[in-house]
């Protein structure tokens, strides 16, 4: 089941932030951002299970992507960390859970070091925070992937296919389309290209912080040759707990929403 709420903005230095925010539910505060060319949408089917256990849930389009103004000067994890925190300000919330997928399980990494009175604890899925250093053919592709997805839009696509390797939901056409047709908008191919050649992986960050945190990761992401071995490294780098979501790929939170939610509440459970 997904729910339909309003869309509703909030002006930073820079430009305009759209997010949704479920507001009625009185449990912990839990914000969503979604990873690298995507938009909130990604937790559709994730959303509802979160605030049937009782959470209010806020949604984040990212700088450049979604409903979000599209032209910023700085695209990167740490200025999107800031626009959270500025998100918290604006809805008057003391304290909540981080959740970031893919680009921005190094934004909830930074947010909890710069302010971490503010959260109670980060969830990463599928993050690219401590990783291990890619080989010369992996970084070759990479700059050959950075290339295809910002000159043609279709490439993502194609890699979509490829990131929800077992069990696509009943929208997932609908979702892929829109996805690629956000790309093809008139001005975007600068933000693409900010997003797929920015440092996604700063090391030394996860240092600093001191809140409790989860790693979450599909066994079948593509994005990575073993899933296990780089979950690994991320739970020991912020001394967090790992869970694997068996046959999930990059976008476990829609792929498989039911165990994403089953790994996430308990935690957030205990945050709270």
């Amino acid at each position: 089941m997904t729910q339909t709420l309003t869309t509703q903005f909030l002006t930073v230095p820079g430009g305009r932030l759209a997010y949704d925010d479920t507001a009625t539910e009185t449990g912990l505060p839990v914000v969503l951002l979604p990873g690298m060319l995507d938009s909130r949408s990604v937790y559709r089917h994730l959303r509802p299970l979160l605030t049937a256990a009782g959470h209010r849930v806020v949604t984040l389009d990212l700088r450049g992507l979604g409903e979000s103004s599209m032209t910023w000067s700085d695209y990167s994890p740490a200025s999107i960390a800031e626009d959270t925190l500025a998100l918290l300000d604006h809805l008057g919330i003391e304290r909540a859970a981080l959740v970031g997928n893919s680009y921005t399980g190094a934004t909830v990494v930074r947010a909890a070091a710069l302010a971490p009175e503010r959260v109670a604890g980060i969830a990463l899925i599928d993050a690219f925070i401590e990783n291990l250093p890619p080989s010369a053919v992996q970084r070759a592709v990479l700059k050959a992937l950075a290339f295809t997805v910002t000159h043609v839009p279709a490439a993502w696509g194609s890699y979509l296919d490829k990131a929800y390797p077992t069990a696509r939901p009943a929208d997932f056409a609908e979702y892929r389309s829109a996805a690629v047709t956000a790309l093809r908008t008139p001005g975007r191919k600068p933000v693409t290209r900010a997003y797929a050649t920015g440092d996604s992986a700063p090391t030394g960050w996860s240092a600093e912080v001191r809140r409790p945190a989860l790693v979450l990761m599909g066994s079948q992401d593509p994005d990575f040759p073993d899933p296990a071995v780089v979950a690994d490294r991320q739970a020991a780098a912020l001394k967090a707990r790992k869970v694997m979501i068996d046959g999930a790929g990059h976008y476990p939170m829609a792929e498989f929403p039911q165990a994403t939610a089953d790994a996430l509440l308990p935690f957030l459970d205990e945050v709270a």
